[in-house]
């Protein structure tokens, strides 16, 4: 049990710039008594104690303002910052190393029996205001923005904005990245990276999407000009046809 409270501490020291003693982080942070309030009423809940684990979950929203159903399965080094507003619906599922913010709604989309709410991989960011509905799985690393609403699945990696949930980039070395996020001690918050330009997020995917066309068309263009090393005589029509129209237009 100390050792599971030695982590929380220190993943809040990682996570939290404005954390500057163990004592300040025992006494004024809700996001970790609530945490050691749903471990406890977890366990009540899985021996069976349904009412007592209920009630219990009932004193830790009055105390903290973060509502968590006993039934709720969390991982290690969960870290909920501020705090107010976050709802964990009963079938949620939450890896390691995953933050909130507040006003987070890990929530069903169903009244229907069985699993109805989120499950999140590790080292998720959900960032204030953000919902998750329904029972789809978001990836390992990924960063959920504010007030983001996601109802569909999220790959490995992926940073999400807007309403309704938009992917705008996905980040295949994500682990690398966020490990040197904390060494460098870069305050990653809200779920958006901190290099993300200040644009539209549907303007940041086009500029994407034209860069991976941009970059098509040269290796067509040197596929084309290789072929036509290789037998001139045989394509020269088709050879002759490959051009590159220019470099993609962008908006500022």
């Amino acid at each position: 049990m100390f050792e599971r409270l030695k982590e929380d501490i220190a993943c809040v020291f990682e996570r939290d710039p404005a954390a500057r003693t163990t004592f300040e982080i025992l006494t004024n942070y809700p996001g970790l008594h609530a945490i050691l309030w749903h471990r406890l009423s977890h366990r009540l809940w899985q021996k069976n104690w349904k009412w007592l684990a209920r009630t219990l979950s009932t004193l830790a929203r009055w105390l903290t303002g973060i509502e968590i159903h006993p039934g709720a399965i969390i991982g290690r080094r969960f870290f909920i910052d501020h705090g107010m507003g976050v709802v964990i619906g009963e079938t949620a599922c939450i890896g390691e190393d995953c933050t909130l913010y507040h006003g987070v709604t890990l929530g069903g989309t169903s009244w229907q029996k069985g699993k109805r709410h989120p499950t999140l991989g590790n080292d998720v960011v959900v960032g204030a205001g953000a919902k998750i509905l329904g029972p789809i799985t978001i990836g390992n690393g990924a960063r959920i923005g504010s007030n983001a609403v996601v109802v569909k699945p999220v790959p490995d990696g992926a940073t999400v904005v807007g309403i309704p949930g938009r992917i705008i980039n996905i980040d295949s070395d994500y682990k690398a990245h966020h490990k040197q996020v904390f060494k460098e001690k870069i305050f990653d918050a809200y779920g958006l990276p901190h290099e993300m330009p200040d644009i539209d997020p549907m303007q940041y995917a086009i500029n994407n999407m034209l860069d991976d066309i941009e970059l098509i068309e040269v290796k067509m263009q040197i596929i084309c000009q290789t072929l036509k090393g290789l037998d001139s005589k045989k394509f020269p029509a088709e050879l002759e046809s490959c051009q590159i129209r220019g470099k993609s237009k962008k908006s500022p």
